[in-house]
């Protein structure tokens, strides 16, 4: 098949639309559903996330996707009963893969909710579980396990979204893209992200540890398919926080920051302590964990909204208290797809726990950039390549 009709492109009223292949023939194929233009961008940018993460890593990956750009992504590693916990797989059959992707749905579960999720291998029963209770556009996988496919066709009453890619599938060497009637062509972002991106440490602090570069070569990967500009922070083997399209480098930092944040306060003991009313769902417990970390709890008390979610009256979680615990975050990494201009932004970095930072470099303040970072202890890498993506 050369070509696959859609209902309609980026918005109801841009008809016809379709995809198609110049040569050869679509290296996907439709299982079930019918997935729309959005849906193939989230698809098969995703896909290429996940697939380099797994070749840089050895390890299974996953990806969630929003309006093509990440929530979240990250590997297949083991999760401890705190991440169980608030990621709501606690009791649950778990496979590397499954927890590949609690953890990228679990990184900015605001951002994931209605999601296009990206699998690195064969989709299992255990991750088709997972899927299945949450709120999800569609899913693309090389493959899926008899089980888990039937898991999934159930799911969205029988018409939930699932795409099987070829991976041994090449894309030509050139791409091109219409804008306003013009046709612009380019050579595909081939770059190959390894641990040699990460050999030129430019800060007094040259150590860079086994799990440091794991997860700043993670960084870089979901930086590579995520809309510009764009900052990621990682911890574990997965993305914290992600902050994708901002005009300045420095909101895309404290974008991404408070995002980290957040997945850090979840885990806060005021925050697990939580009592929710019975049949209150994921997403609305998701919505006020957030409400409760991130506003003036006080005058949400006040206002009696907390009387709608939780069986028992939380008791606020101060600034100081919020403050307090994140002063004792350590080991995230921060990754960037183009140099800092400013120290500012590792200023903002350091208070969100970083301690290993890559960006390309080239800046004309570096040397400032460079100081900030030895006046905290932080190792940074100029990895010398930018991935600008749009």
């Amino acid at each position: 098949m050369k070509e696959l009709e859609l209902k309609y492109g980026c918005n109801p009223n841009q008809k016809p639309a379709k995809l198609l292949v110049r040569e050869g023939e679509l290296p996907l194929e439709v299982l079930n559903g019918k997935p729309g233009y959005i849906n193939f961008m989230d698809a098969l940018n995703s896909w290429q996330l996940v697939r380099e993460l797994k070749k840089a890593a050895g390890l299974p990956a996953a990806a969630s996707f929003k309006h093509v750009s990440p929530a979240g992504a990250a590997l297949g590693l083991p999760l401890s009963d705190t991440l169980k916990k608030i990621y709501f797989v606690e009791g649950m059959e778990l496979s590397p893969l499954s927890c590949a992707y609690a953890r990228a749905r679990g990184a900015d579960r605001m951002s994931s909710f209605g999601d296009w999720i990206a699998l690195s291998d064969e989709c299992d029963a255990a991750t088709a579980r997972i899927i299945k209770r949450e709120v999800s556009d569609g899913v693309i996988a090389p493959g899926y396990s008899a089980e888990a496919l039937e898991i999934l066709k159930s799911k969205k009453k029988g018409n939930y979204n699932v795409v099987r890619i070829d991976p041994d599938y090449q894309p030509a060497a050139l791409e091109h893209k219409d804008v306003f009637g013009i046709t612009f062509e380019q050579g595909r972002n081939g770059l190959e992200v390894t641990e040699a991106l990460l050999e030129n440490v430019v800060t007094a602090n040259k150590t860079l540890t086994a799990a440091q570069k794991r997860d700043l070569m993670l960084a870089l990967i979901t930086l590579k398919y995520t809309q510009s500009n764009s900052v990621c922070y990682a911890k574990d083997g997965q993305a914290i926080g992600v902050g994708a399209g901002q005009q300045s480098r420095i909101h895309c930092t404290r974008l991404a920051g408070n995002k980290a944040d957040i997945w850090h306060l979840r885990q806060h003991p005021k925050v697990l302590g939580l009592q929710f009313k019975e049949g209150i769902g994921r997403a609305d417990r998701d919505n006020a964990i957030d409400v409760y970390i991130s506003e003036d709890w006080e005058d949400v008390l006040g206002d009696g909204v907390w009387q709608n979610t939780f069986a028992v009256r939380p008791e606020p979680l101060t600034a100081a208290e919020k403050k307090s615990y994140l002063a004792g975050v350590k080991g995230v990494v921060l990754g960037s797809d183009a140099f800092f201009p400013f120290g500012d932004n590792i200023e903002r970095a350091h208070r969100s726990g970083v301690e290993a930072i890559v960006e390309p470099g080239g800046s004309i303040r570096d040397d400032q950039v460079i100081e900030t970072c030895d006046k905290y202890g932080i190792a940074m890498a100029f990895c010398g390549i930018r991935l600008f993506h749009h």
